[in-house]
């Protein structure tokens, strides 16, 4: 019954590590997308177009 409750509980340390890893890669992607919008946006206001 112990080995059992070890493993059940390291797989809810993966699991919960796994979601973490998720939710990480979720806002880098976010805070890429921030970035490239706003270098694009800097760079049409560096150059004048009229």
């Amino acid at each position: 019954m112990r080995e059992l409750s070890a493993e059940a509980r390291l797989h809810f340390y993966a699991r919960s590590l796994s979601r973490q890893t998720r939710a990480s890669a979720h806002h880098l992607a976010l805070y890429s997308a921030f970035a490239v919008i706003a270098a694009i946006v800097l760079g049409s206001l560096s150059v004048h177009p009229f």
